[in-house]
């Protein structure tokens, strides 16, 4: 619901894209631009985010549970619960649950282009109805430009 005072996303009237864990709940146009946010659940052994970085919008991690690795430039730090991190914009970045460990993070851009378009095409990746030429094409649509990490490469 979204008035010209407040924005409120009921749970129960969230998207959800079940094959990639990822739970849309507000997204730049219902906001003026000026954040989009989304729940992301990640089981053992999950990818993740390969490396990227958004040139106009800062990312925002807020994990409610289990255990995340993310890597900062070129330094990988862990993230818990209840763990708040800020990446600047313009920064490289990725992340996936660490080792054995499930997590389960809140994920806000700000300012943000229009993004939920972007979990929609992960999500027919996932499910093979997509490839990964349409993910590069959109890099500049929505501010997600991939970059490679030799650091994130030699993760164990």
């Amino acid at each position: 619901m979204t008035n010209p005072g407040f924005t409120l996303v009921r749970a129960a009237e969230a998207e959800v894209l079940p094959a990639s864990g990822v739970t849309l709940l507000v997204d730049a146009p219902d906001t003026a631009g000026a954040l989009t946010s989304n729940r992301s659940r990640f089981d053992i052994g999950s990818a993740g985010a390969p490396p990227h970085f958004h040139a106009g919008a800062a990312e925002l991690f807020l994990v409610l549970d289990g255990s995340l690795d993310v890597l900062l430039d070129e330094e990988i730090v862990t993230i818990t619960a209840h763990d708040l991190l800020v990446v600047p914009a313009g920064m490289p970045h990725a992340f996936a649950p660490s080792a054995g460990c499930r997590a389960d993070v809140v994920f806000v851009y700000t300012p943000s282009k229009p993004r939920f378009d972007y979990y929609r095409l992960l999500e027919r990746l996932y499910t093979g109805d997509a490839d990964q030429r349409e993910l590069v094409e959109t890099q500049d649509r929505f501010d997600n430009h991939y970059v490679q990490s030799a650091v994130w490469a030699a993760r164990a």
